[in-house]
């Protein structure tokens, strides 16, 4: 009796007992809705594997892709204030940031990190949407001002990864300020004639869209990306009238001239590289581990001792 209890039952029901799976190991898509295995996912940048829908990505993520070997360095940005107005409303300001905090593991919106890309040293910047829907506040102010200041300190250009609903409301007009002290920031780079690249994600609205992510020398955006200051639905409200299909998004932003190229996130690095290089006159990347090529006369291929016993021997014939 013992083992029948001991043994054959628990063996039975283990059988028949269901396993909980994690949940965090799949993620639908939002696009087609096929169920992706998350290792998967990461390998493919978060985009879907069926579809090419891009998902959000965590600025961390985007830069282990981006940099080369995944190193980089991050900036020091400079701590505002924490909530300057008291704003309180179904919560405190400051438990927002807090539950924002623990669920990204990030301190705010931003992250700003310099490295190489393809050997070219660079500074970037990167919105984090799921903190807090990657809202401009006096944060994302400094962070931008610490970017480039650092770019122009080092002579390097900056890209900046855009994605965010808006101003921060928390902070009211502090949060607004911020367009204006962020667009006297891209102002030291044209000064010092470095090229400043933005690439806009899903979604860039808002008072970020009326400042610092439309004034890039290049705009580059990913496939599908919501750009626009009011949302459709806001003006479709407004106008009372339907909207023509595909309206504000990156693809329609291209055709209308706004925009200079919609680039899938798996080859965003490799036309980062070849567009860095042509505005600052460098010579084409050198992929791999070779090193780059020489300059000057000793520069020329020289032919092997293959190659010259076949030339000899033309010669003697």
């Amino acid at each position: 009796m013992n083992w029948i209890t001991n043994y054959v039952r628990p063996r039975i029901n283990s059988l028949f007992t269901r396993r909980e799976v994690p949940e965090n190991l799949w993620t639908k898509c939002d696009e087609c809705g096929t169920m992706l295995f998350h290792r998967e996912l990461r390998e493919n940048l978060n985009v879907c594997t069926s579809c090419d829908h891009h998902m959000q990505i965590s600025p961390r993520l985007r830069f282990e892709a981006l940099f080369d070997n995944g190193a980089y360095a991050e900036i020091d940005v400079p701590a505002p204030v924490q909530d300057p107005l008291h704003f309180r409303d179904q919560k405190p300001y400051p438990q927002r940031l807090r539950t924002a905090q623990k669920a990204t593991g990030e301190k705010e919106a931003m992250l700003v990190a310099e490295g190489e890309i393809g050997r070219t040293p660079v500074v970037a910047a990167a919105q984090d949407f799921s903190f807090m829907a990657g809202s401009m506040g006096m944060y994302v102010g400094n962070a931008i001002i610490a970017a480039a200041e650092r770019a122009v300190a080092s002579r390097r250009p900056l890209i900046l990864f855009s994605a965010a609903g808006g101003a921060r409301m928390q902070e009211g007009i502090l949060s607004l300020m911020q367009m204006p002290r962020t667009t006297v920031a891209i102002e030291m780079l044209r000064e010092a004639r470095l090229p400043y690249i933005v690439v806009l994600t899903h979604p860039t609205t808002g008072g970020v869209t009326a400042s610092y992510a439309m004034l890039g020398d290049i705009q580059i955006a990913e496939p599908g990306a919501l750009i626009c200051f009011a949302g459709p639905r806001v003006i479709e409200q407004t106008i009372r009238e339907k909207l023509p299909e595909g309206f504000q998004r990156a693809e329609y932003l291209l055709e209308h001239g706004m925009l200079d190229r919609v680039t899938d996130r798996r080859r965003m690095r490799d036309e980062l590289i070849v567009i860095l290089r042509i505005l600052q006159h460098m010579p084409p990347a050198v992929k791999g581990e070779l090193p780059p090529p020489a300059e000057g006369p000793e520069a020329a291929p020289q032919p092997d001792a293959a190659a010259k016993k076949v030339a000899a021997q033309e010669s003697g014939a």
